[in-house]
């Protein structure tokens, strides 16, 4: 009989028919960290008491990214032999260790935000079948924080350099280097407008070439407008934002408030009024999701969303922009920012 270190006994879905596992206690499922644009390896092994039985019947692994609704489950890998399959965004990024017969653990290369979750490894040797769990977290990256782009209050492009690095400084970061713009593009930042970086270049990423953000001739890359003047061109600016040290939250509150409002009340609650630098790093960096649009330091009412939905945003994990609106407005909530003592 052959057996599996057992992570967590579940209900499963294999190739269109369903599978329930016995019910029994399962034990905490264990996790796997990763930096953003790196490798990982999921541990998955079958440990065989009977190797003359496996190596008889041979076995199949399947790997599947774990939703909180079944029916949204995706396909990772499927293995069966010599055959292989790769699905979806997995596709050409993902294989098998394969450091003996028995090892079924997934290496993952290019590690992006979108791929952090909980995944299920399902090994089938005829004999019994046996699931393990492993969640996999994401960490701030080879860069240890999170570039965004950011244009002032009076529009886009209006930014020549040294105005640029006040802009960032004013949210909290500081402007972001080639490497950190080069990082955040393999994590799948795509962006059509034009920035500064520190290094007094302006550059931007695409990850879905188009039409209208420099043609389709050329492949995905982070595109570059060379080096213009610091002080007459006028640009937006890539910021770069640590991790944070202190609490950003959103501060409950009974009514809608004005700009004004908004900064009393966070300091009523002993704390500031949090910055675009704030929002951004609590939502890349610990999956902060909140479907409110509230305001922030430079008068600006974003709200940040880790987990795509209907209504919120539906297509992708983005901090959303609803603009800056007149501070008398009392439309929105806020987000406050506690920094540690």
């Amino acid at each position: 009989m052959t057996s599996l270190l057992c992570i967590t006994m579940i209900s499963l879905t294999l190739a269109g028919s369903a599978y329930s596992m016995p019910s029994s206690p399962s034990p905490p499922t264990d996790k796997a960290f990763a930096k953003l644009g790196g490798n990982v390896t999921l541990p998955c092994r079958l440990l065989s008491k009977d190797p003359m039985a496996l190596g008889a019947i041979g076995f199949r692994v399947q790997w599947t990214k774990v939703a909180d609704n079944e029916a949204l489950n995706e396909d990772v890998l499927l293995s069966m032999g010599f055959h292989q399959k790769t699905y979806g965004s997995f596709e050409g990024r993902v294989f098998l260790q394969e450091h003996d017969s028995e090892d079924a653990s997934l290496i993952i290369t290019d590690v992006s935000m979108d791929d952090k979750g909980r995944y299920r490894c399902e090994i089938i040797n005829g004999v019994e079948d046996s699931v393990q769990e492993i969640t996999l977290e994401v960490q701030g990256g080879l860069i240890d924080g999170v570039v965004f782009p950011y244009s002032p209050p009076v529009g886009r492009y209006n930014l020549n350099f040294p105005k640029a690095v006040q802009a960032c400084q004013g949210q909290d970061a500081s402007v972001a280097t080639f490497d950190q713009l080069f990082e955040a593009w393999k994590g799948g930042l795509d962006w059509c407008n034009a920035g500064w970086l520190n290094d007094g270049t302006v550059q931007y990423p695409i990850t879905k070439p188009r039409q209208n953000c420099g043609g389709t001739k050329h492949g995905p890359g982070v595109r570059s407008y060379g080096r213009p003047d610091k002080q007459i061109s006028r640009f937006d600016v890539f910021c770069f934002a640590s991790e944070l040290n202190g609490h950003f939250y959103w501060l409950v509150q009974p009514d809608r408030l004005t700009f004004d409002e908004a900064v009393q009340a966070c300091i009523d609650d002993g704390a500031e009024i949090a910055k675009v630098g704030h929002m951004y790093s609590a939502w890349k960096l610990e999956g902060y999701d909140r479907c409110d649009a509230g305001w922030l330091a430079d008068g600006s009412v974003r709200y940040p969303i880790a987990r795509p939905r209907k209504n919120c945003s539906p297509t992708e994990a983005a901090v959303r922009f609803v603009g800056f609106p007149d501070k008398m407005q009392k439309s929105y909530g806020v987000y406050c920012y506690k920094a540690e003592q």
